[in-house]
């Protein structure tokens, strides 16, 4: 890293991230719910056509064989509403994928608040946030609170797995058929032999999936996630969690507390390409910031921009040797 270069810039508090991120996630698992049940955006399965603000969004086909439109307008149709929202939502998702990474995984993303919430919900049961994992994490946080563990929690574990992958089933469903109906069919036990087919079978298999896959799920099976890391990965200088390596030493008397904090189990201090499902989340800096709020050069992680993501993406050991005497002083982060 080059001496000219402007010191860490102050992160704001991430405290405050981390509660207007769960206001984000919150809110955007609620739309997810309800977006079919109020028309907001799903596919008529009995109409063949898509239904957006409780409006028709049709191609004009129908229209066209049936010579209520002209072969022009139907052109505009498919140009307006078919090839121009698809071009500019992948336009959209590439340009903030390519310079903030997987940002919608952390942040939006319906599947990764349930991972975290069971995260956090078997780590009470077992001391871990996964079943693979070997060792136990330290019970005491970094906010100075203690989570024990009590294998009563798998009461709760089970339940919410379930019962996620019940909800995620029939919110699918409410997205391809009307969702009155399956609705009023699953409470007064009306539904048709295949829905209740898929009901059963894709309960168990997300219940599955939510128990002993989620993260390997997010991190090599997600379609979307994986477009974002690509895109990510492209840019030397999009955002990404920095480490201060000249200040290695200080980790000394922390428990791995980023490492522990991690929901996809990943190792926030290592460089750019060993953290290719990185989302952004943020939890790494807000543990990092915790253990070293009374130091006063401030915390050891921070999220980086520009030039300093350029260096942490192609770092090696000669920036290392580099940063070390180079040290750069950082601004302490002002908690809440």
């Amino acid at each position: 890293m080059s001496r000219e270069q402007p010191p860490f810039a102050p992160q704001p508090s991430t405290v405050r991230v981390q509660r207007l991120r769960r206001v984000a996630q919150f809110g955007f698992f609620l739309f997810f719910v309800f977006a079919p049940l109020l028309d907001l955006f799903r596919f008529d399965m009995p109409s063949h056509h898509f239904l957006v603000l409780g409006m028709p969004w049709t191609l004009g086909i129908d229209d066209f064989m049936a010579h209520r439109i002209s072969g022009l307008q139907l052109a505009l149709n498919l140009l307006l509403r078919g090839v121009l929202p698809i071009v500019l939502g992948v336009a959209l998702v590439i340009f903030l994928s390519w310079r903030y990474g997987r940002i919608y995984c952390g942040w939006l993303c319906p599947h990764f608040s349930v991972v975290e919430t069971i995260n956090q919900t078997m780590r009470r049961a077992i001391g871990r946030q996964s079943v693979w994992e070997k060792q136990p994490q330290p019970a005491h946080n970094p906010d100075g609170t203690v989570t024990e563990r009590d294998a009563i929690w798998w009461l709760a574990v089970l339940p919410l797995a379930v019962g996620f992958a019940f909800l995620w089933v029939i919110s699918f469903m409410s997205y391809v058929w009307p969702p009155l109906p399956i609705w009023h069919g699953l409470f007064h036990g009306g539904l048709p032999r295949f829905q209740q087919i898929i009901l059963i079978v894709g309960t168990f298999l997300f219940s599955m999936e939510f128990l002993f896959a989620r993260h390997l799920f997010c991190r090599f099976a997600c379609a979307a996630g994986l477009f974002q890391s690509l895109a990510w990965m492209g840019n030397r200088k999009a955002m990404v969690v920095g480490f201060e390596r000249g200040r290695a030493h200080e980790c000394a008397g922390c428990e791995s507390e980023c490492d522990n904090a991690c929901p996809m189990r990943l190792k926030p201090r290592n460089v750019k390409r060993m953290m290719f499902s990185c989302v952004q989340c943020g939890q790494c800096l807000n543990a990092c910031a915790h253990v070293h709020k009374d130091n006063p050069d401030g915390s050891l992680l921070h999220w980086v921009h520009e030039d300093r993501a350029g260096d942490e993406a192609s770092f090696n050991t000669r920036t290392a040797k580099q940063g070390e005497r180079n040290r750069i002083p950082v601004s302490p982060v002002q908690e809440d």
